[in-house]
């Protein structure tokens, strides 16, 4: 199991808009430098930020812009956006137990509602931190910096 790399460029990105859009035109280029990933990358990941509105994007001077602040953006809000479930869910069960094993017959009913547990356990939390915490958190890295002193 693990959440693709899209959901942490993700925060990163939305963080940097947040931080930079005062004082630079925050585009997929400028977003890609901070990331250290290819610009088609971040494009690829705006958009999906696009579609569950999260920013707009429109040409020229305005960039890329936070359509909501940071603090009503939650952690659940990016992972929905990027890394979008299947009806599966985030667990995905071995397609041929043996049904002649009585383990195989039985395992998947008694698997289902733990997996299921865990899954909601997990987005429950996703729902609890948001992005402005990620910017508290960084603002106070960047305080500590030998260079901030």
């Amino acid at each position: 199991m693990q959440i693709t790399s899209r959901f942490t460029i993700a925060v990163h990105s939305i963080t940097a808009i947040d931080y930079f859009h005062k004082d630079f035109q925050v585009t997929s280029n400028f977003l890609a430098k901070s990331v250290g990933a290819n610009p088609v990358i971040i494009r690829n990941v705006m958009g999906q930020l696009k579609n569950a509105g999260i920013i707009a994007i429109t040409q020229g001077k305005s960039g890329i812009e936070l359509l909501k602040p940071i603090d009503k953006i939650t952690f659940y809000d990016v992972y929905k956006a990027v890394d979008c479930l299947d009806e599966a869910g985030l667990f995905h069960f071995h397609e041929n137990p043996s049904f002649e094993c009585p383990i195989g017959r039985v395992i998947h009913s008694a698997m289902d509602d733990k997996l299921q547990s865990v899954q909601d356990a997990m987005e429950q939390r996703l729902r609890e931190i948001t992005v402005a915490d990620v910017m508290r958190d960084a603002v106070k890295e960047m305080q500590n910096e030998p260079d901030a002193k």
